[in-house]
């Protein structure tokens, strides 16, 4: 993609403390290199790491580092730079200054100027991966998301700290691949819609120890997310226990049990548009989950099993204005069963794919899909999953406006 969708786009880059800094650095002169209008912000702990002078240098601007530091006495900086700003984005974003935007907390002069804009706000997180995994930061990226601030997940790789794991901030050149994305004019078919995607394999407790569960890794749901959030969709995630990470740009919210699934689901459903039931929820549950390890007694052991609630049978009994599609791992008569259970399950798409074909099914990073709707069948060749996932969105949106051509 060509630079210049970012030529003339006024960017505010926030950085705040972290060993990162020096990312921060290089993503400012890409950006003035690709013809943005850059200003930084840095707090005082960024300060330590690098002199504003390097970024004063690179952006031709001045730096802010000082609510009170009025450096043009005809306006209020801090207002001036929030209404200024065409995009906002902090790289690094610290533990400590995800916490205070999260919160409301206006004490420096980034903090302030974000409270403070009407501006698109991208955070880029980078810190020790475990504090990444604290369930407080987690919580305030959460909070963050709800309210309407964007993400650039961290990647993995060895850190500063001498952890292996995810908490680096990302590259300099994806940075600015996503903003020039951003800027770009193209259409974006599920912009203004709330797009649920369940994804991975749920597990059902025997005892403290022991799980029922299945080979589902989680890739296709996944690939779904990332895609939703890509074609402009507010997108949750409802993820089972898997070891991927979270798509950009997508709010995930992890379970275990197909009944924490469920509920999960039916909290988000009704202001849904889309609600696409990638997961391989299991069918059934021991009757009775055991207080402490069950110990070895016999040769043979026999457990009872109930049945599961039917996830997409339920939502398709409730839904309304939401456009309902599911999935059907098969491994033999597979569109016969997917048209019954598209009826069945009174669901608006069903994604089959035989899960015994090779390059398709559980844990490969390719698929082989049939797309069946009431009215309509279309296959698709074996591809990426997550470049199957855009297309299966793509015709299904194409399908629903009657631009099928």
């Amino acid at each position: 993609m060509t630079t210049v969708v970012l030529t003339g786009k006024n960017i505010l880059v926030g950085v705040s403390g972290g060993i990162a800094v020096y990312k921060a650095v290089a993503l400012v002169s890409k950006l003035s290199q690709a013809g943005a209008n850059v200003k930084v912000i840095m707090t005082e702990s960024a300060t330590k790491f690098v002199t504003p002078l390097s970024f004063q240098v690179l952006s031709r601007n001045d730096v802010y580092t000082d609510t009170f530091d009025e450096k043009d006495s005809s306006v209020i900086a801090h207002i001036d730079l929030a209404d200024w700003a065409d995009l906002i984005i902090v790289a690094p974003a610290t533990a400590n200054t995800i916490g205070k935007l999260a919160n409301g907390i206006a004490d420096d002069m980034l903090t302030t100027t974000l409270l403070a804009s009407k501006a698109t706000i991208w955070v880029a997180p980078a810190m020790n991966v475990h504090m990444y995994d604290h369930p407080s930061v987690k919580r305030n990226i959460s909070q963050l998301f709800s309210d309407g601030y964007r993400f650039i997940e961290p990647s993995e790789g060895f850190l500063a700290c001498g952890y292996i794991g995810k908490g680096r901030l990302e590259e300099p050149e994806k940075i600015v691949s996503l903003l020039q994305e951003h800027f770009s004019q193209k259409p974006l078919p599920l912009k203004g819609k709330k797009v649920i995607v369940t994804a991975g394999p749920t597990r059902e407790r025997i005892d403290p120890v022991r799980y029922i569960t299945n080979f589902s890794s989680g890739k296709m749901g996944y690939a779904m997310a990332e895609a939703a959030a890509s074609l402009g969709a507010e997108t949750i995630l409802i993820s089972g226990p898997v070891s991927l990470p979270v798509p950009t740009e997508v709010n995930a919210i992890f379970v275990e049990s197909s009944e924490e699934m469920l509920n999960t689901v039916l909290r988000h459903f009704e202001d849904a548009d889309i609600v696409i039931k990638t997961a391989a929820v299991a069918d059934y549950k021991p009757k009775m989950i055991l207080p402490s390890k069950m110990k070895k007694k016999s040769e043979e052991l026999t457990i009872e099993l109930t049945k599961t609630t039917d996830i997409l049978q339920t939502l398709g009994a409730m839904k309304k204005q939401q456009l309902l599609i599911g999935f059907a791992a098969e491994t033999n008569d597979v569109i016969q069963y997917a048209k019954d259970k598209l009826v069945r399950k009174n669901a608006d798409y069903i994604i089959a794919n035989d899960v015994t074909e090779a390059n398709a099914g559980f844990g490969t990073d390719t698929n082989i899909v049939t797309l069946i709707g009431n009215d309509f069948e279309k296959e698709f060749p074996v591809l990426p999953k997550k470049e199957l996932s855009k297309e299966l969105l793509l015709t299904i949106m194409e399908w629903e406006t009657g631009d099928t051509h």
